[in-house]
């Protein structure tokens, strides 16, 4: 599975500039509300998809110690733009989530913006699992979202997006296939050059839809224990027309 390898390189460029309606303030309380009634309010944290770190930066500004790991490089610089303007102690790897590596455990990981939808397959996200709960301390919290099937059928479907900035411009094509559960966005992007013109890049990503009891069995599998899953938009049960949830999870075996 190679897409969680290259998704995000040109798109790096201009991800904060098109992304900035992201509700990063709102999934920061939500997800430190979480980890607050799970005990832990400071200490190691782990974010998996970090991206450009806008999030790695609320969780250390709220007092986390926080270890951001991201396969892009392009992602990543331009999440040290924002440390090195921050001063914030934030220790970046770049690191394939499939096969990320820390010097110790930590006491909770979490992982946003749907990164883990991108993890395509079953064998590869109960790898993703199986690290994370080696990696988390005895009792320690997994809290993810995740893009739901109804979403990418219903709201996103076979639809095209596009925005035009002066910097740059892109248009976004997404393709779901049902039987597959997975949804492939052809991504085109014009990013304008110090001479004027614009330069053309297209990126193929592909996401991948799962159910709640497809997540309950795999985290199983992978040693951690199920501990509930939520709407993300109203905190409240997941229902069939949640378009994201969250899922927490518990280290329960050393």
């Amino acid at each position: 599975m190679d897409n969680e390898v290259t998704a995000y390189s040109s798109f790096a460029e201009v991800y904060d500039l098109f992304m900035s309606e992201i509700p990063y303030e709102a999934w920061y309380e939500c997800v430190t509300a979480v980890l607050e009634e799970a005990g832990i309010c400071d200490g190691l944290v782990l974010e998996l998809g970090c991206g450009t770190g806008t999030f790695t930066e609320l969780l250390a500004a709220g007092g986390y110690d926080m270890i951001g790991v991201d396969n892009s490089p392009e992602m990543l610089e331009a999440a040290a733009q924002k440390k090195e303007l921050s001063g914030a102690d934030i220790l970046y790897l770049c690191q394939d989530m499939r096969a990320f590596e820390l010097y110790g455990t930590v006491r909770a990981v979490v992982s946003v913006c749907d990164s883990m939808n991108y993890i395509t397959t079953e064998e590869d996200l109960r790898t993703v699992f199986a690290l994370v709960n080696n990696y988390l301390d005895p009792g320690g919290i997994f809290l993810f979202d995740l893009k739901t099937a109804y979403y990418f059928r219903e709201v996103m479907g076979d639809c095209v997006l596009a925005d035009n900035r002066e910097e740059a411009s892109y248009i976004w094509e997404n393709y779901y296939y049902e039987e597959e559960q997975m949804n492939e966005y052809d991504l085109t992007l014009f990013l304008r050059e110090k001479n004027g013109l614009y330069r053309k890049q297209e990126e193929t990503h592909l996401q991948r839809a799962y159910e709640p009891d497809e997540i309950r069995r795999l985290l199983a599998e992978a040693g951690l224990e199920f501990v509930r899953a939520f709407d993300a938009d109203t905190q409240g049960e997941v229902r069939a027309d949640s378009e994201r949830i969250y899922i927490v999870a518990r280290e329960c075996t050393k």
